[in-house]
């Protein structure tokens, strides 16, 4: 909802005051300003000396409108926290703190994959089938359940075919996905964020491998995703049924 609104915002502001056309949503007093619900004179005088052609209503209006969804998103997180604390989520929590996930990754994970045994088969366990290869016919492994759990994170990849054309396409929740793709950007990439632990520690060797082979970045980024999900389910299977055992 609010990306849209920023958007045009920006646009409006290009012709209408240039000079705050990119300031960051984490500017309050300045959307208080732009909305003309708070006054600072750093952004009046500001105005006062622009090139632009002046700020129109429907520009106020528009900050407003993003004030609200602010104020939105804060009372969500202050909800999220609070149901984030629940005894049930607590096994899940310390795995996912091997990870160094965000609170709100955190969260849009669970909303996916809570309860872990919805990808588990009869026996309280991971499907696991004995397949023949496509390729070699020889006997093959298919982990179906742990397939399906990254599908869910938006990293497992499905195949499209229509005729001769064959192609795969990633399946499952976006926002997930771009959530991943930005732990990966801020927790694997920079050596100062790196997490202390053989999880965070294995997948950093991975990344600066593939880096030095001169891949592209891109493609890094989606490999390393989708290795910490296939990790992921495994630390979750071993903290919620092996360490029950």
């Amino acid at each position: 909802m609010q990306s849209p609104i920023v958007n045009r915002i920006r646009q409006d502001l290009a012709w209408q005051f240039p000079e705050a056309a990119f300031i960051g949503l984490d500017a309050p007093l300045f959307w208080g300003w732009l909305a003309g619900e708070r006054i600072c004179k750093k952004y009046q005088k500001l105005y006062l000396e622009s090139v632009g052609l002046g700020l129109k209503e429907e520009t106020e209006n528009s900050a407003k409108a993003i004030i609200v969804l602010a104020q939105r998103e804060r009372a969500l997180e202050v909800s999220m926290r609070h149901l984030m604390k629940d005894l049930r989520f607590l096994k899940y929590r310390k795995v996912f703190a091997l990870f160094g996930f965000g609170e709100r990754t955190e969260a849009l994970i669970l909303s996916q994959i809570y309860p872990l045994e919805n990808y588990f088969g009869a026996d309280g366990k991971p499907e696991i089938k004995v397949l023949k290869g496509r390729v070699s016919g020889k006997p093959t492994k298919r982990h179906l359940f742990r397939r399906r759990f990254q599908k869910a994170l938006g990293v497992g990849p499905t195949r499209e075919d229509s005729g001769d054309k064959k192609k795969s396409k990633k399946a499952g929740s976006s926002l997930i996905r771009r959530a991943l793709w930005q732990w990966v950007f801020t927790r694997i990439e920079p050596k100062r964020n790196r997490v202390k632990n053989s999880i965070v520690k294995a997948l950093s060797e991975i990344f600066d491998r593939e880096k030095e082979q001169s891949r592209p970045i891109q493609l890094i980024r989606s490999r390393i995703a989708s290795r910490a999900t296939d990790w992921l389910f495994a630390q979750l299977v071993k903290e919620l049924v092996t360490g029950n055992n």
